[in-house]
């Protein structure tokens, strides 16, 4: 919804920066993945890996990122508005990982902005942290890295490229092996510490409108609520399923 740049763009830009692969988390769908699926997988950029991950809009928590096994499919992760112990709970039974994309970042768009009396409990249970994310401010990113301290979670950098210019930030460095979301799982519930970096990104909306920007983050509260509210109905049939999958 927010992101302007095809994910073939992504890919020329980062392979001419010398990456070798990207997670996609795109917020609340696999709708870019599913072109590079079916449209550049096997044709094009063989020399280049792209794994499937979703940014999730919980109802109380923010953006979580989730990444699932290779070969599970899960519609209710396409609909926003899932309290994130529920989440946590869907993802973790299809042998999923997730963790808290930008955690001290903007009110209501993340974690440790949220509802504070659940942070210790449900922090426990994510499997890793995003401490660098090349959108936010260095004290943001400082706190992310010692909450990660704090709980011994696996850390992840991350973009968070919605333009061309921001593409390319920020990196996580994976083992070589990895060839799927599979492998790349596996290595974050053995609790990798992996290498991490990047710089950051002057250039955001928040950036260029200043203090305005109070005003953005309170209709992105308005946005989510309704944003939630008008998936419940599909939630609750897709939680309805004996199986989610499909």
């Amino acid at each position: 919804m927010d992101a302007k740049v095809p994910i073939e763009k992504y890919i020329e830009i980062l392979k001419s920066r010398g990456f070798g692969g990207m997670l996609v988390t795109d917020h609340d769908s696999y709708k870019g993945y599913r072109y590079y699926k079916d449209n550049i997988r096997g044709k094009k950029h063989q020399d280049f890996l792209v794994l499937k991950g979703v940014e999730y809009d919980t109802l109380d928590a923010g953006h979580i990122i989730v990444i699932m096994p290779r070969d599970v499919k899960l519609k209710i992760l396409e609909l926003r508005g899932l309290p994130v112990t529920l989440l946590i709970d869907i993802v973790h039974r299809y042998g999923g990982v997730c963790g808290p994309a930008h955690p001290c970042g903007e009110r209501y768009m993340s974690y440790a902005n949220n509802r504070r009396q659940h942070q210790a409990s449900t922090m426990r249970r994510f499997d890793f942290v995003e401490v660098f994310n090349a959108c936010e401010p260095e004290d943001s990113n400082e706190e992310a890295k010692c909450i990660a301290e704090i709980y011994r979670k696996c850390v992840t950098a991350g973009s968070d490229a919605h333009r061309p210019d921001c593409v390319g930030t920020a990196w996580t460095e994976i083992p070589d092996d990895v060839e799927n979301e599979n492998d790349l799982i596996r290595y974050i519930k053995q609790g990798t510490m992996f290498d991490y970096g990047g710089v950051l990104y002057h250039r955001t909306t928040k950036d260029r409108i200043g203090p305005l920007n109070k005003i953005l983050v309170q209709l992105f509260f308005v946005y989510n609520r309704l944003g939630g509210f008008t998936k419940k109905r599909k939630r609750k049939k897709e939680l309805g399923k004996p199986d989610l999958k499909h």
